[in-house]
């Protein structure tokens, strides 16, 4: 490990401004929820933290594709076998695709075991007259619109400390246990061409991912890689008294946020005298930002100062949620000053937050604005000869109405039919492997 990139005091981040931070309403309850934290085993181990570093690595150097995806916002009511399978299966049926059409391997992290906190544009929702704390995600408060519901709970950070370990449990069980055997994920991919109305658009790379197979097995390839798969947690390391509270010690005394394999600062928590930023600096993760339309060049160099001061490839990724209609014009300058400075830096698309739009009132996105935008992000990166690293895509694996458009054909009037997210709308499974197809054909 590389303790001279940490300020192993990892506390410091106390003395500067920390946003987006909850209200709680009563100091003795947090004490004690944080007390038995500070003891408790971690989600992840610094291990995996460094296995992900080292494949994000492999991305930064051009020899890799990241996707990360999962739920806006998990809930504790989705600690389900099945609907853990589901997202998982999804995930999982998008890389092997991926894998095909770039002929490189696609690191997987999962938007989960730990997405149960949200930063949001008020702090209050009014609804009939009545004004109440904003939904912040389950690990603050609950959803229901009621007093008792909204008001921040600090007991509620165990409840997600709880359910990030027992998602991991199930994540890792069903990555090994040949549920994720290459296969029966290419046989599901198969099922879903054959009954998707693109499935001759499709069916071209679903063929060529028969042939492939068929080779693998005539040279007697059936090692372990085709019968599991590495899939790692990642998630906005929002709260910080949480994510303080599992810090623990690793190799050479660095110190690691054990939450969660990577972490991410978001876009309304990036500022660099904030807090977000002083504690990241002090944990030995991969991590992530999130850089939106008006991130400046100043700013993202001033990121990687801070964040990887001494150059260690797979340490820092840059997410960029730019919006389909500003993306050719505000990605090129940023990605070459990083160029241009010299540090390896990862560089993955979130194509959802800068697309979200309303139709009839209700927040949705359309899958040609999300499409649109990752081709803008490809076509940035190979007019700059730089490589476009990976997606950040919000979805689920079950059959939601929440984003327009796909190959399912959601119209807005569809929209309440199974519209279930307790936050930002996401891709069905039908619209994830609609993505994914049509990613393959820009690798």
């Amino acid at each position: 490990m590389h303790p001279e990139l940490l300020d192993t005091t990892h506390t410091t981040w106390r003395a500067r401004p920390a946003a987006h931070q909850p209200g709680w309403p009563d100091p003795a309850p947090l004490a004690d929820v944080l007390d038995r934290l500070r003891v408790a085993p971690g989600v992840v181990t610094p291990a995996g933290c460094d296995d992900l570093r080292s494949r994000l690595a492999e991305v930064a150097a051009g020899r890799a594709f990241v996707l990360q995806g999962g739920d806006c916002a998990e809930t504790f009511a989705g600690v389900r076998s099945d609907s853990v399978r589901d997202k998982l299966k999804t995930l999982l049926q998008m890389a092997v695709v991926l894998t095909y059409a770039g002929s490189v391997p696609v690191v997987k992290i999962g938007r989960m075991a730990g997405q149960y906190a949200k930063p949001r544009s008020s702090p209050v929702e009014t609804l009939d007259g009545a004004t109440l704390p904003v939904y912040l995600g389950d690990a603050v408060n609950g959803f229901a619109f009621d007093a008792a519901t909204r008001t921040p709970d600090p007991r509620r950070l165990w409840q997600a400390y709880e359910a990030s370990r027992a998602t991991m449990a199930m994540v890792d069980d069903y990555a090994h246990n040949g549920y994720a055997g290459l296969d029966q994920l290419h046989r599901w991919n198969r099922d879903f061409v054959a009954s998707s109305p693109a499935g001759e658009r499709y069916e071209e790379v679903a063929l060529e991912i028969d042939r492939a197979l068929r080779f693998m097995r005539a040279c007697g390839a059936h090692t372990d890689e085709l019968r599991s798969v590495n899939v790692f947690a990642s998630h906005e390391g929002l709260l910080l008294d949480y994510e303080d509270a599992l810090t623990r010690p690793g190799p050479g005394g660095a110190s690691y946020a054990t939450s969660g394999h990577m972490l991410w600062i978001g876009e309304r928590t990036r500022a660099l005298n904030g807090a977000h930023v002083a504690f990241f600096r002090s944990i030995a993760n991969p991590i992530a930002v999130k850089v939106g339309p008006n991130t400046t060049i100043n700013e993202v160099c001033a990121y990687v100062e801070q964040l990887n001061p001494d150059g260690i490839a797979g340490r820092l990724t840059f997410i960029t949620r730019m919006g389909a209609s500003t993306i050719r014009d505000r990605l090129p300058d940023l990605i070459t000053a990083i160029r241009d400075a010299g540090p390896p830096v990862a560089w993955v698309c979130d194509p959802m937050h800068g697309n979200t739009i309303k139709s009839n009132g209700i927040k949705t996105r359309a899958l040609p604005d999300v499409l649109d935008e990752v081709r803008g992000f490809f076509e940035v990166h190979r007019t700059l000869g730089t490589h476009p690293g990976g997606l950040h895509v919000e979805f689920t694996g079950e059959d939601v109405t929440e984003c327009l458009g796909g190959t399912a054909e959601i119209r807005p009037d569809d929209l309440p039919t199974r519209y279930e997210s307790v936050c930002d709308p996401r891709l069905n499974r039908s619209q994830s492997l609609d993505l994914a197809f049509l990613v393959a054909e820009l690798l």
